[in-house]
This record gives C-alpha cells, sequence and structure tokens, in this order.
C-alpha cells in the first residue's frame, strides 16, 4: 500500500456497496444471457488529458465480480495522461467485464477528476501548497482524499476527531482566548487551529497560542498584512509562526493572486465538491470463442 492509495477495507466495502447498488435483487439480467464462451478484451482509454486515481477501485470492483478476469495497468494512480492514452487492458468472459464496466468507469472517472483539477489547482497556487476540505460525498471521503493525494495536494483534517479547529460558529458560543485555551486544557497534544477574518482576530488568536490560523475570505492584501502581523509575533514572542492557511471563495482563477502573500498553504472544498468526471471510456472487443 502507498501513501496514494486508500485503505483497502474501505475499497472493498464500498466497492461491494456500489455492485449491490447496480446488480441487486437480480443480478445482470442482461449479462446473464450471453454465452459462457464470449470472451472479451477490452481497454480503458482516456478521451481528455488528465491525471489518474481509483486504479485500485477498478481492480477490486473486477475481483469482486469475477477474480478470473485480469487487469493490467499501464498507468498508476498520480500519472498524468494523455487524451487517447490506453490506460489498462481487460481480459476475461464477456458477462462479469460488462457487469463490472459502469461500476469500474464510475469509479475511475470520478477520482481521476478529482487528481485533474487537484493537479491544476497545485500549479496555479505554487509555491502556496494546496489542502484539501470535509466537503466531500458522504461515504467517500477516504477515496476522495486519496485522489487529492495523487493530484499532488495534501489533506486538511480527515474528520472532526483530527484536531481542534474553531470556525465563526464555535466563537460565537466561545471568544478566541477562551476557546483555544480550553483546547490546551482538554486537548493538549491536538493542533489547535482558529478561524479569523479581521486582523484584530488575527493578533487575538496568536495572543491566544493557536497552532494555525485560516484566513478565511481575505483578499491578498489584507492576507499579506495577516502574515506579517503574524512574522511580527513570532519574532517579539522567539516563537514558531502559526500556519497560516487561506480559504474562502478562492478558486482555480483566482488561487495565484495569493501565491506571494506569504502564507503556507491554500485550501478549496472545490477539489472535492464540484469536480468534473475524467471522460473515460472501456472499448470491448469480443470473441465469441
Amino acid at each position: 500500500m502507498s501513501y496514494l492509495d486508500p485503505p483497502p477495507g474501505v475499497v472493498r466495502d464500498l466497492v461491494a456497496a456500489a455492485l449491490a447498488e447496480d446488480t441487486m435483487p437480480l443480478g445482470d439480467l442482461s449479462a446473464s444471457l450471453l454465452p459462457a464462451s464470449a470472451r472479451a478484451v477490452a481497454r480503458f482509454v482516456v478521451r481528455t488529458d488528465g491525471v489518474v486515481s481509483g486504479t485500485g477501485c477498478v481492480d477490486e470492483t473486477f475481483r469482486q465480480v469475477d477474480p478470473s478476469v485480469v487487469v493490467t495497468w499501464h498507468v498508476a494512480d498520480g500519472d498524468a495522461v494523455s487524451a487517447g492514452e490506453v490506460l489498462a487492458t481487460v481480459e476475461g468472459p464477456l458477462a462479469p467485464v460488462l457487469t463490472a464496466e459502469r461500476t469500474a468507469l464510475n469509479f475511475l472517472g470520478h477520482l481521476s477528476g478529482i487528481a485533474t483539477r487537484t493537479r491544476a489547482f497545485v500549479e496555479a497556487a505554487a509555491p502556496l501548497r494546496v489542502w484539501d476540505t470535509r466537503k466531500t460525498i458522504p461515504g467517500l471521503r477516504a477515496l476522495q482524499k486519496a485522489a487529492v493525494r495523487a493530484g499532488g495536494a495534501r489533506n486538511h483534517r480527515g474528520n472532526l476527531s483530527d484536531w481542534v479547529m474553531f470556525k465563526d460558529n464555535h466563537l460565537t458560543a466561545l471568544g478566541i482566548e477562551e476557546a483555544v485555551a480550553a483546547a490546551r486544557d482538554r486537548w493538549p497534544g491536538r493542533t489547535v487551529h482558529v478561524e479569523c477574518e479581521t486582523l484584530d482576530q488575527v493578533r487575538r488568536a496568536l495572543d491566544a497560542g493557536a497552532d494555525a490560523l485560516l484566513l478565511d475570505n481575505m483578499g491578498p492584501s489584507l492576507v499579506r498584512d495577516a502574515v506579517e502581523v503574524a512574522d511580527a509575533h513570532a519574532l517579539e514572542h522567539g516563537t514558531r509562526r502559526a500556519l497560516m492557511e487561506v480559504s474562502g471563495t478562492i478558486t482555480l482563477e483566482t488561487v495565484g493572486d495569493y501565491a506571494d502573500t506569504g502564507a503556507d498553504v491554500v485550501s478549496s472544498g472545490s477539489l472535492t465538491h464540484s469536480v468534473t468526471v475524467l471522460d473515460i471510456g472501456l472499448d470491448i472487443d469480443v470473441h465469441r470463442g
């Protein structure tokens, strides 16, 4: 298992659920009528340029439908590919290949779409590092975050238990100082992350000892000012500067405006919540046996 792979147990369970959704209660009625002697030699072909993710889901899909189907990959997760390129070949009985086709393509196209958009975001944001968010499809988070890694970005919190993060709605009930102090007392080993919308909040969060600041909906000029405040605070107190994350209404077209602000990372929910599927097809040659 590599850094780019999602947890195998998650892949297994999600593929099983997807296949059940597609075949219950009576199985693949059309494929069941095909002669057992019919065999397929098929190719996954990408129609547009992109970045690959989801190969493990494809392998698991064919494995669960029929272990005798052989999938041979010519690329790996994280690889950039060009329109017309053959990603993998598939050989086996025709019926299970057709049963698995749509489920395999759904995973591969969706996850490769995330990796493709992420790669574009990473290139546009450089030298800022790019993080994802928790804005994922329920149940698919582990797969989508793996696709983000394949695209060259990094994962923000995996879930609410990873670290303490105070957003604006938390701070309406807890002031910044009280919130950070409570987190230090209750969860002393956890990162404390505070959302800030103004320079006053930045100063208060730094004075309270926050490890990271999320600069929400700030334009590039205000982000530069916030970074200067954080730099000065670290120098004055002889401490490591808090990590500075920019987020909120930042698009692929505007992220480059933040590249020279001095911030550390930019996060965007668009990496996972509104991607376009990478156009991939399964071209099948049938041999009647």
